[in-house]
């Protein structure tokens, strides 16, 4: 095979007017995004293939990328990233199951990339000033207006499927779930598949008494991209759903949930991203690690009266899990189906089993 060769020159142009210089990978054009930074070691894949990233710019801190190339088997749905950013990408990657080479995904999939640039230096510029919007380019623009006026917009539309589909259960058939998918990754479906679950995926604007004449045992809702307020139709849906079958939401579904109970959410700093995020069990008194990707949290102090908080974030004190009191149901921010990640937290959909088998939640 011959080794790939990266020389063109390209540009990472931040929103404050921070231009880092480096080379070109994956596709061309410019793309202009929200830059978030995830620290995980491995999952690149998953990473790429995970519709909560839409709309935005990806930057891996861990410094070589790509070095167990493309393997299909590991995507999490269709990729929705704008664009890719690395200290150095694999040119010649080494795995059994290895497919192809990370920068042949990139321009596959029309993603434009970055290669060459100080990732330390860029994370710490936005861990010290937040979150903010860049541009992948080929030259330094004199005007950065369509990159400071950039937002993520529409995002759970853009990614849930248009139709219902069904995943059946691996082995004996247990129980039936409806899972909403906001962006849902296909690890989340794997898991129930796993415990005995038929899968109906309903996309973000089904109604609530579709859902409901399902006849689910259980009712999942998924991760998902963007500002969760954003997602007026979904929230007034899911006020008719919750109390009605047993829930499980997870990410964006916890955000949601909170929102139909009446709480609040606010967009955190620079997020969390990765497979090393810290989070406390307020009832056992554990802390896991546990594989994250969000923007925004849920105020807990919104839902006092409500819903009671269940797991908090070991870093930052922000809220990371609920439950809700005579509704049975709980959510959770990080993700229990990580993967590539820690399964610290998989207990979780067990949890969900035995409510579906008529064990109340609190």
């Amino acid at each position: 095979m011959n080794e790939i060769q990266f020389s063109k020159k390209a540009y990472l142009v931040l929103s404050n007017g921070d231009v880092f210089e480096g080379v070109r990978v994956g596709a061309e054009g410019e793309s202009v995004g929200e830059l978030v930074f995830t620290t995980g070691m491995t999952g690149y894949l998953e990473t790429l293939t995970d519709p909560s990233y839409f709309g935005q710019i990806v930057m891996q801190t861990f410094p070589l990328i790509g070095n167990y190339g493309v393997i299909s088997p590991d995507f999490e749905g269709r990729t929705a990233v704008k664009g890719y950013v690395v200290r150095e990408m694999c040119k010649t990657p080494s795995n059994f199951r290895s497919e192809y080479e990370l920068d042949r995904f990139l321009k596959e999939n029309g993603i434009p990339g970055i290669a060459g640039v100080d990732t330390r230096e860029i994370t710490r510029i936005i861990r010290e000033e937040g979150v903010m919007n860049a541009k992948i380019c080929d030259e330094v623009p004199k005007d950065l207006g369509d990159v400071k006026s950039y937002s993520v917009k529409n995002a759970v539309a853009s990614v849930s499927r248009k139709t219902p589909e069904v995943f059946e259960a691996a082995g004996e058939k247990r129980f039936r779930v409806a899972l909403l998918d906001y962006g849902a990754k296909q690890n989340i479906v794997r898991s129930l598949q796993e415990r005995g679950c038929e899968v109906t995926c309903f996309p973000q604007d089904a109604k609530a008494e579709e859902i409901l004449n399902s006849k689910p045992d259980g009712i999942m809702l998924s991760n998902g991209p963007g500002d969760p307020e954003e997602n007026v139709a979904a929230i007034a849906e899911l006020k008719k759903i919750i109390g009605k079958a047993p829930v499980f939401g997870i990410c964006l579904g916890h955000q949601l949930t909170a929102l139909a109970m009446g709480g609040k959410t606010v967009k955190l700093k620079y997020g969390h991203r990765g497979a090393n995020q810290p989070v406390k069990d307020l009832v056992g008194g554990r802390t896991y690690i546990t594989s994250q990707n969000h923007g925004y949290a849920v105020v807990a102090k919104s839902l006092e009266g409500i819903g009671i908080e269940t797991f908090v974030n070991a870093n930052d004190g922000s809220c990371e899990g609920m439950e809700y009191p005579g509704k049975n149901c709980f959510t959770v921010q990080f993700h229990p189906e990580a993967c590539g990640g820690p399964h610290d937290t998989s207990f979780l959909f067990d949890r969900f089993i035995s409510m579906m088998g008529g064990e109340r939640n609190a």
